[in-house]
């Protein structure tokens, strides 16, 4: 079975009991969002709004809003998907098991995009920018925003659809100063495929057109956001995940999906730039405002039964976790292809995916001689150097041999692994004035910071323990020691007002730790809430790696440079108090909440329903 549009899918959930129908009036303007947040916090279904204020389009949240139900969406053709991801890897497999693997060239005919020459549904009917569901997830936001779109384009000189690129970048529909349907905001970040577009069409005196879709077969949008190989196209794995050819055509020099709910079609203006944002985002925190590319509207086109398709982004886990969890069922096996030696890896999505890279490789290098990191840097430099992995910002590494059932995905045990056995005179390494993750504001101007690899291996060097040194004691202003697990304490801090106040402190601090021994705890959070720091492991890694920039927020007691490296002899510290830098966090409207309370409170209309 295939989706052939997003009203299949909704049919289909409905059918099985996956589905909420909102039949009273709701308003984009934050509470659409904050029903969103909540169903989505209880593990509840689909969303599917019917009559949203200001437009006449119905809408769809919560879609792939637990790992089961995002497995659901696929269940005819995940495990056909991955047969043809293994014989990718290993083509021979199919001439060794035929009988397991024989419907894999079947499975990839389906990712042949498909021209459309007949039915087009998504020409139904023509609207405006401003008809569409304004939908506004956060107080702060610069407007209205497109949180699942997928932004279609080719190069100057190409009419190969195969080389299209179907990526997942943000478009501002509304506020600041673009002109209601006639201007929306373009924003992508690094590593994004449509910048190489964008750069041809700039030196080329050619239109650059793109098409930005909505909606349509939910493979689509996962296709979007999903981290291919340059000579992959989405279109392609969109067909394979669908078990359906994804069905195109050209309309007035623009190509369309044929099965989309809404297609905005229009042209990048050369050489303008407008302000886009502020935009509650992925870290958990506003995106703020910064000049991107501005997309002159030209159609607004959508089918009959149209359905808006959206989703809340914010403070991980959210429902756009459920992609990275079905990325890493589909693509675990291609990681030791694509970086040979590496065991295992998990972009920590609590900690916002890129501030924070767990990996486990193999260490081979010299096995005659007593075992340091060596190899493990060498795969690190890989993962540094190659792809979305790129962005990590903290990469720690660990050798499988030490502990072969060692989990990337198991945080507080692999933590523990590590900090047994960490020498940090020799395990760090750091990459300074570099570029970070667009979103991520930690580092000392936009996209720029650093980043730091901790690779280990080795027997254990100490054990762990979650008590206080004897008659400790804290300079005046730190307060409220608590472990967050063995061997990782949080102390509170004085607020961070700026740097020299800032590095000044740390420093008292270091003076007073280094009158203990502490060999037990070699992580030391500083932190602004010790207490909301140490309530779950999510709020740790979150906190500690979202709020620190490793070259400016990384001390240590009894640091040491040689050579240029730097080290330290006792226990490392991580300020991570919030910086007036920073971006601002995301917090709920509280009229907001209050009139949503009365939705889910005994008596509201969501009371029981979700």
């Amino acid at each position: 079975m295939s989706y052939r549009s997003l009203n299949d899918c909704v049919k289909d959930l409905e059918k099985h009991g996956k589905l909420l129908r909102i039949k009273s009036e709701v308003d984009p303007n934050l509470e659409m969002a904050e029903i969103h947040r909540r169903i989505f916090d209880a593990k509840g279904p689909a969303i599917l709004y019917e009559n949203v204020k200001g437009s006449p389009f119905r809408a769809l949240s919560n879609l792939y809003g637990t790992k089961e139900r995002t497995r659901f969406l696929f269940r005819h053709t995940l495990e056909n998907v991955q047969k043809v991801i293994a014989l990718k890897i290993d083509p021979i497999q199919l001439l060794k098991n035929p009988g397991k693997y024989w419907k894999a060239p079947f499975t990839a005919l389906t990712g042949l995009p498909q021209k459309a020459r007949f039915s087009k549904p998504i020409l139904f009917g023509e609207t405006t920018i401003s008809a569409l569901p304004q939908i506004k997830s956060w107080g702060m936001d610069g407007g209205a925003f497109v949180t699942l779109p997928q932004v279609f384009s080719m190069g100057p000189d190409s009419k190969d659809i195969m080389k299209s690129n179907l990526g997942m970048y943000r478009i501002q529909l509304s506020g600041n100063d673009y002109q209601m349907d006639k201007e929306v905001g373009l924003h992508y970040q690094l590593h994004r495929g449509i910048g190489v577009h964008h750069k041809a069409y700039n030196d080329s005196d050619k239109p650059f057109k793109v098409s930005v879709f909505i909606g349509g077969p939910p493979s689509n949008a996962f296709s979007a956001i999903m981290p291919l190989p340059e000579n992959l196209s989405e279109l392609t794995f969109a067909g394979l995940l669908n078990g359906h050819r994804f069905r195109y055509f050209e309309q007035h020099g623009h190509t369309l999906s044929a099965d989309a709910d809404f297609c905005i079609t229009g042209t990048v203006v050369k050489n303008k730039k407008m302000r886009e944002g502020p935009f509650g985002d992925h870290l958990g925190y506003y995106s703020l405002e910064h000049d991107f590319p501005v997309l002159e509207v030209d159609k607004v086109y959508h089918r009959k039964d149209a359905i808006w398709h959206f989703t809340v982004v914010g403070r991980p886990p959210a429902e756009d976790s459920n992609f990275g969890y079905l990325i890493h069922e589909l693509v675990k096996e291609l990681a030791p292809q694509e970086f040979p030696g590496l065991k295992d890896i998990n972009a920590v999505d609590a900690a916002g995916v890129h501030p924070l890279l767990l990996a486990i490789g193999s260490e081979r290098y010299m096995p005659f001689r007593e075992r340091r990191p060596e190899e493990i840097l060498t795969i690190a430099n890989h993962l540094l150097g190659k792809g979305q992995t790129t962005l990590a910002k903290y990469l720690f590494i660990a050798d499988h041999s030490d502990d072969p059932k060692l989990d990337t995905h198991h945080i507080e045990h692999y933590f523990n692994h590590i900090l047994e056995r960490v020498d940090w005179t020799r395990d760090l390494h750091f990459q300074t004035k570099t570029t970070i993750d667009t979103l991520d504001y930690s580092g000392d101007g936009w996209n720029s910071g650093s980043k730091l690899v901790v690779a280990c291996c080795g027997d254990k060097k100490r054990s762990l323990d979650a008590t206080l040194p004897e008659n400790f004691d804290l300079p005046i202003g730190f307060s409220k020691p608590k472990f967050v697990q063995k061997g990782i304490l949080a102390i509170q801090a004085p607020p961070y007002t700026d740097h020299e106040s800032g590095q000044k402190a740390i420093r008292h601090l270091e003076s007073y730790l280094e009158r203990y021994e502490m060999e037990h705890i070699p992580m030391v959070l500083v932190v602004d809430d010790s207490d909301f720091v140490t309530q779950t492991l999510n709020n740790f890694v979150w906190v500690t790696f979202t709020r620190s920039n490793p070259s400016h927020d990384i001390h240590g007691l009894r640091s040491f440079v040689e050579h240029k490296h730097w080290g330290c002899r006792g226990s490392l510290i991580f300020d991570a108090r919030i910086k007036p830098h920073h971006a601002p966090p995301l917090i709920v409207d509280e009229k907001v909440k209050l009139k949503v309370d009365k939705l889910f409170s005994k008596g509201g209309e969501l009371y029981k329903k979700a």
